[in-house]
């Protein structure tokens, strides 16, 4: 069985293995670092990040200017 895509689109590189038997606890922590990690990145790099971002979600039909709606 393949794992799971990741949202960053990586399909190569190390395998990250959760250890099934953490406690709520334990998962709990993990999960409550990774979102203080997340708002120390984004705090830091919120104008570069919001350029990437937009710059990743921009299509030709955005910069050609159409301004027919899609529906």
């Amino acid at each position: 069985m393949s794992p799971a895509p990741q949202p960053s689109g990586i399909t190569q590189g190390l395998t990250l293995l959760i250890d099934p038997h953490w406690s709520p606890e334990q998962a709990l922590a993990v999960v409550e670092f990774l979102d203080d990690l997340r708002a120390r990145i984004w705090a830091h790099y919120e104008l570069a990040l919001q350029a990437r971002l937009r710059d990743d979600r921009t299509t030709a039909l955005d910069i050609n200017g159409v301004d027919d709606p899609p529906f």
